[in-house]
């Protein structure tokens, strides 16, 4: 019985993994052309093309458009402050994060009706947001708030919420109560697309849920951050010191 032969895309794969876990490639050094490679290795374009694919689904290697193969470079890691619902002031600072922001009107529908307790086609402000260190993304926000508790300009002038957004923290107005759901999973392709990952490695993926005293839900927010780029922390009461102060 004979065993099974490896793919050639397989065998093209594990030669450059082993190059990049080596330091032989550096982090952040560019590849050489796709034809360049499949020469070197005696294949087709098409095998080559798969063997990167595999490399860029284990989050090794970035395909930037326009540009060309990249090794991807480890970040740095920022954290996320449970609770406040905000990125930690001075890990925040500490590297030159930029934010891209695209807003719009939506309708609510499907989750978001549940999300938001609001009725299917209610409008809704939202804002799309990636944070970058460099040309690195480090974060993914999509922020809805109900259209009537937005800020006057803020959907037409970026800038008035670009500072909140970078810390992606709450834009609206300050909530009596915040409600995260924290999971690591695998990325939707969308957030694959938008973080310059691969579908292999998971995401933090974060829920936050805002509401006013009345428990109006002021905003709802679905944040995405590679797994290997942020560190969560969460801070909680004991149940002991609010019996204490009730007794």
């Amino acid at each position: 019985m004979t065993g099974v032969v490896p793919s050639r895309h397989h065998d093209i794969a594990d030669d450059l993994r082993r190059q990049i876990t080596t330091g032989r490639i550096q982090p952040g050094e560019r590849l050489p052309s796709e034809a360049g490679l499949a020469d070197r290795y005696k294949v087709s374009t098409v095998t080559l093309r798969n063997a990167l694919a595999v490399l860029q689904g284990e989050g090794l290697v970035e395909k930037i458009h326009g540009k060309g193969n990249f090794v991807r470079c480890p970040g740095r890691k920022i954290m996320y402050v449970g609770g406040w619902g905000t990125l930690d002031p001075w890990t925040a600072a500490d590297a030159p994060l930029r934010v891209t922001i695209r807003s719009a009107t939506v309708q609510a529908h499907g989750h978001l009706t549940t999300l938001l307790k609001v009725p299917t086609g209610s409008p809704l402000a939202e804002f799309t947001c990636v944070s970058l260190e460099g040309d690195a993304p480090h974060g993914l926000a999509r922020i809805y708030i109900p259209r009537d508790l937005v800020p006057a300009g803020m959907l037409d002038d970026e800038s008035a919420c670009r500072e909140t957004v970078t810390r992606f923290a709450v834009l609206g107005p300050s909530p009596a109560a915040v409600r995260e759901t924290v999971c690591a999973r695998q990325p939707t392709p969308d957030e694959a697309s938008a973080l310059r990952i691969g579908s292999a490695p998971p995401v933090l993926a974060i829920t936050r849920v805002a509401t006013d005293p009345t428990g109006r839900v002021i905003e709802a927010a679905l944040l995405a951050f590679p797994g290997d780029r942020v560190d969560a922390v969460f801070t909680t009461h004991h149940m002991t010191d609010e019996r204490q102060t009730r007794g």
